[in-house]
This record gives structure tokens, C-alpha cells and sequence, in this order.
């Protein structure tokens, strides 16, 4: 029997590097466990995400960062239990819990509050516990991004990955409608957009996508290698044909239809 692989060879899909981060808000473990075993080879990350994960049982959340490290994906938080310690003064305890769970990453953010730290001060708290940053940029409640908004996130992203955070990520929270780069009626602008992949390059910089437009709008723009993340559990494989030009709507689109080599 012909393998998947070779078939996809054939047809002249492309293999690609992992690019996805999707998001766990509180799935039970079954289900993140049945996601991970059909579609580890396709996720650069596993944000679990949400404060979820702090009032779930202390054994169940410890299995998931598990089960993410048995298919070597880094397991990153969210960054909203991120700005909650800060808020509440207690940065260094949340950061401890983090690394005692066995999460990867954090994720940092002033999405609903203000950050009394430097990037740099939070990097090295970080990398003493042994956890690598990532940064959210763009205010959860602050309406789309204007020119002058995106100058100043563009300088912000840049101190943090100065500072050593290894990704910047572009607010959309769920809707990717009247917050970030998308307008009241969930229009894309993607001159903003290439503005953040300009400035940090595709490879550090994540968008999130929490939805089909969302997804799909970005990956028309900017192709196959764009990184997303908020998506969910279910919707992995929806994006990643597509990703891949197996999807109906992305097979004639140039950046993401598949080539055979003759053509």
C-alpha cells in the first residue's frame, strides 16, 4: 500500500517545518492527548492556555505538560495568568509554579495591565528557572491597531526580543474582529501586518488566529510558513491543509497550491 507520504510527494505537496501553536483552553486530557498523536509532527508549541490550567486538577494539567513533552513540543502559558501575578505582585511565585509544572515557556503581556518590569528583568527571572519568553503585543480592549499604535508595539516587541524572548505575537484574542490587526467588521490589514514580519521576520513572529477567516486570510497573505497561533484543538488539521493547498478554497491560490516538479 502507498504511503501518505509518498502520495503527497506524487502531487507535489510540500513538507513542511512545524508552524502551528494551537491552544488548549481547558480541553479534557483525553482530548488533548487524541490531538497530539495525529498532529504533533505539525505544531511548533502547545499554549495552554487561558488561566484554565491553574484551577484544573494539579494532575491533569502536570499531564498534558507531560504529554507535550513525550512528542518534544514545548508547552507554553498564556500570557493572562502572566499579568494577573504582575498585577498582584507575586511575578517570581507564578514563574516558580511554571517551572515546577514543567512548562517550556511563558507568555508576557500587558494585554489588560501594565507591566512595573523590564523585559529584561523578566527574561532573566525567567531564564533562571529555566524558561524561555515569549512576548503578546497590543492591548486586549484597545480596538484595531492604528499606524502609530503598530510604531510603538514594533519598538516594545523589539526590547523584549532584545532582552531574549524568542517570539513576538500579534493580539487577535478570539474574535480577530475589532482588536489588532483586524477592523469592526473583521477586515485584515495587511499592511500593518508585514510591518510586524518586516521588523521580526516570519520565523519570530506569531499571529494569532483564532478563527477561519482569521487563519486563512493569513496564510493567503503572507503563505504556507506564516506562524499562527489560538487555534483550536479541532481546527488543526482544517488549517493545515489548507496550509498545504489540500483545502478547496487554497488549491488555485499561487503562494499555496501544490507544484509537482515538472511544473
Amino acid at each position: 500500500m502507498t504511503r501518505m507520504r509518498d502520495y503527497l510527494n506524487k502531487i507535489g505537496v510540500a513538507e513542511l517545518p512545524a508552524t502551528l501553536s494551537p491552544f488548549d483552553p481547558g480541553y479534557d486530557l483525553g482530548a488533548l492527548e487524541g490531538h497530539l498523536e495525529q498532529s504533533h509532527h505539525m505544531i511548533s508549541s502547545m499554549k495552554i492556555s487561558m488561566a484554565c490550567w491553574m484551577i484544573a486538577d494539579e494532575r491533569v494539567t502536570r499531564r498534558k505538560v507531560a504529554a507535550c513533552k513525550k512528542h518534544g513540543i514545548p508547552a507554553v502559558t498564556g500570557g493572562g495568568p502572566f499579568e494577573v501575578a504582575v498585577a498582584q505582585k507575586e511575578l517570581e511565585a507564578y514563574l516558580d509554579l511554571c517551572a515546577d509544572l514543567g512548562f517550556d515557556r511563558i507568555e508576557a503581556g500587558e494585554g489588560f495591565s501594565d507591566l512595573d518590569r523590564t523585559a529584561a528583568e523578566v527574561c532573566a527571572l525567567a531564564s533562571a528557572r529555566g524558561l524561555n519568553v515569549q512576548f503578546e503585543m497590543g492591548k486586549k480592549h484597545g480596538g484595531a491597531f492604528t499606524s502609530d499604535v503598530v510604531s510603538d508595539l514594533l519598538d516594545q516587541g523589539q526590547r523584549w526580543i532584545d532582552a531574549g524572548a524568542s517570539h513576538v505575537v500579534v493580539e487577535a484574542r478570539e474574535s480577530a474582529q475589532s482588536v489588532g490587526l483586524y477592523d469592526d467588521e473583521g477586515n485584515f490589514n495587511a499592511a500593518l501586518a508585514d510591518r510586524f514580519a518586516e521588523q521580526f521576520g516570519i520565523e519570530a513572529c506569531i499571529f494569532e488566529a483564532p478563527n477561519k477567516p482569521s487563519q486563512f486570510t493569513l496564510m493567503d497573505h503572507f503563505g504556507p510558513l506564516v506562524r499562527l497561533c489560538n487555534v483550536r484543538l479541532e481546527e488543526i488539521l482544517r488549517v493545515e491543509i489548507y496550509r498545504r493547498g489540500l483545502h478547496s478554497d487554497a488549491f488555485h491560490i499561487e503562494k499555496l497550491k501544490p507544484r509537482k516538479a515538472e511544473q
